[in-house]
């Protein structure tokens, strides 16, 4: 079965200067996905999104104001945020590329597939662009699933270190979507408390997964296992879709985690067995991580733990649960029945 990349080079025609999120990070990618044989995925040019698919998610005047801004040779959004004359082709060859990641899931051709873009989506809230981020990608991807492949329950695994705060808004009041988040708090943007839920009908619908700085591989890849994974279970998705940031690397500068290569092939390795166990197709939608180096080898390994076949690979032992993760399992138990201690 294909395993498509989508990938597009206008993402290096969106100008940041020395910002941290700019276009060598994907030359980076692309360059040690190369010395791999791209880890068993096939590249492949993305299309642009459509203006309907950014429609269904953000407001007409947000589009509007990120295409008329490019469209003038670009400027400033806030102080983190960038547009240039090439952010518009850049930004809709990523959302492009995030649907069409949904698209080659859904119709049967590949049950893994990949998106690499830049910039990254997952801070933009329904009407405004922040974080480095101008349309959220794998909302408008999870949206498409509902949408026009007629989904009802797909689930959104954020492992950027920074708190997916646009997803996370976009979805509080959607029963369709599950989005769970796993980062370093306190941090940049603030939220991502426990306590964050969610409303109306996606009430309990967001897991809020807060670790605190200087955590590594064994709570990270224990927030996968040990609660991640027992919720998908009970929530039964149909879809899984992954905002994959690699900014919880410990050689990355914009944060205080320490996961290591080995750490994010485990967590990649976690979310393709529950993926195969769930016996539904698994996307990855790409978002920070500022140490190019480090970037690359984790986006390489994630990709080639996805192109293992579980069956015929030696699971690793599950990770011990620390302090950080018994405390999640504790906090979310009343709503989610596997995370319950087992009784008798």
């Amino acid at each position: 079965m294909a395993r498509p990349l989508f990938r597009h080079e206008s993402s290096l025609r969106h100008e940041t200067g020395s910002h941290p999120e700019r276009a060598d990070r994907m030359v980076a990618i692309e360059r040690e996905l190369e010395a791999r044989d791209w880890c068993g995925f096939e590249p492949r040019d993305s299309p642009e999104a459509t203006d309907e698919q950014l429609l269904a998610v953000h407001p007409r005047p947000h589009v509007e104001r990120i295409r008329a801004l490019a469209r003038s040779g670009g400027g400033r959004i806030d102080a983190d945020t960038i547009v240039s004359a090439g952010s518009w082709d850049a930004a809709v060859h990523g959302a492009g590329g995030a649907v069409a990641v949904v698209d080659a899931l859904l119709s049967g051709e590949a049950d893994r597939a990949a998106s690499l873009h830049r910039p990254p989506g997952h801070h933009c809230e329904t009407a405004e662009p922040m974080g480095f981020c101008l349309f959220n990608n794998v909302a408008i991807a999870a949206r498409h699933a509902v949408l026009v492949h007629g989904l009802r329950r797909v689930l959104v695994l954020d492992w950027d270190v920074h708190h997916g705060n646009g997803t996370a808004e976009i979805f509080a009041g959607s029963g369709d979507v599950l989005f769970t988040s796993i980062h370093e708090f306190p941090l940049y943007p603030g939220t991502g408390r426990p306590t964050e839920t969610g409303h109306g009908p996606g009430e309990g619908l967001t897991v809020n997964l807060p670790v605190p700085g200087g955590t590594g591989d064994s709570t990270w890849v224990g927030m996968v296992e040990h609660v991640v994974a027992p919720i998908a279970r009970d929530w039964a998705p149909e879809l899984v879709l992954v905002s994959a940031g690699y900014d919880a690397h410990a050689d990355d500068p914009l944060a205080g985690c320490e996961v290591t290569d080995d750490g994010f092939a485990r967590i990649a390795e976690a979310t393709h067995r529950l993926a195969t166990e769930l016996g539904v197709p698994l996307g990855l939608v790409l978002e920070g991580g500022y140490d190019v180096d480090a970037l690359a080898r984790s986006v390489a390994r994630t990709l080639e733990a996805w192109s293992q076949d579980p069956a015929a690979r030696t699971a690793a032992e599950p990770v011990p649960e620390d302090d950080v993760v018994r405390r999640a399992r504790e906090f979310f138990a009343p709503r989610w029945p596997s995370l319950a201690p087992a009784t008798g």
